[in-house]
């Protein structure tokens, strides 16, 4: 899944860059807009993400309808049983680890996820600091997947840091032996 998060983008040019990176990923990966159901559904991306204080996924969801995944993003496991109830197809959660994207925040770690998991049934995405030397751990607390940026924007070489980060989470999971609640969000109300 690619997230397009480009918060001060005026609506113009993120369009645009939406559009780029839609047929950049055709058949390969899903694309989903921050925040941005307009932006989403002209280029026909897979769906949205909204920020935790973001707009409802009712309010998204009538716009977009069943077809788009919702995701929203979590801090806490309340957070994450209040998007699953709004009707969210999944919840990324952080910050997981000390990262420059969120310089001053206190990292909640994998204990986040393990409280999460306890009431909420959705796919659960650990962000915040992650690297294919700290995800294992991020997996194990039951996580279905890990989102990164800093680890691949900010490599020498994007392609092969994305390239450990997928080997280091192929690893995790089978020794885990699972993905978490579910193995991957497809769409619709919290359809996996």
């Amino acid at each position: 899944m690619v997230q397009i998060r480009e918060k001060d983008l005026p609506g113009g040019r993120l369009l645009a860059l939406a559009q780029s990176l839609k047929d950049a990923v055709q058949g390969s990966a899903l694309l989903i807009v921050n925040d941005r159901a307009d932006i989403s559904q002209i280029v026909g991306a897979s769906g949205v993400q909204l920020g935790e204080d973001g707009l409802t996924v009712s309010s998204v969801r009538s716009i977009l309808g069943m077809e788009y995944l919702i995701g929203r993003s979590v801090h806490t496991a309340h957070g994450a049983g209040l998007a699953e109830k709004e009707g969210a197809d999944f919840v990324v959660a952080g910050t997981m680890y000390t990262t420059r994207s969120h310089p001053g925040s206190v990292p909640a770690g994998p204990g986040l996820i393990e409280n999460m998991v306890r009431d909420c049934s959705l796919p659960i995405i650990g962000i915040g600091g992650i690297t294919p030397y700290n995800l294992a751990p991020v997996i194990r607390a039951g996580a279905s997947g890990v989102a990164v940026i800093s680890n691949v924007l900010g490599a020498q070489d994007p392609r092969r840091a994305a390239e450990e980060l997928k080997q280091a989470l192929q690893e995790a999971i089978r020794t885990t032996g699972t993905l978490g609640p579910s193995e991957q969000p497809t769409g619709g109300n919290g359809s996996a």
